[in-house]
């Protein structure tokens, strides 16, 4: 199964699961973001992130610098639950 096979089963069980009236208020707050142009500024693979300092899941502070020294970086932020 491709990807593309893989994410169409995922919104075909997300249209079954999640209630009517929350697809559409999820489906119209991503087209007022796509339409404010925000999907334009977000960050390309590859393109280096601002020097800044985040806190770890175990809440020790890391700079990007200091990382970076290391190797390449990927950066992934965890929505929680909705």
């Amino acid at each position: 199964m491709t990807l593309g096979e893989k994410l169409d089963a995922i919104r075909a069980q997300a249209a079954t699961r999640i209630p009517e009236e929350a697809r559409d208020i999820m489906h119209r707050h991503v087209e007022e973001l796509r339409a404010s142009g925000i999907v334009s500024r977000v960050p390309q693979i590859g393109e280096k992130a601002p020097d800044s300092t985040l806190a770890t899941a175990s809440g020790e502070q890391v700079s990007f610098g200091q990382l970076r020294a290391r190797g390449p970086v990927v950066l992934s932020f965890f929505r929680g639950r909705w």
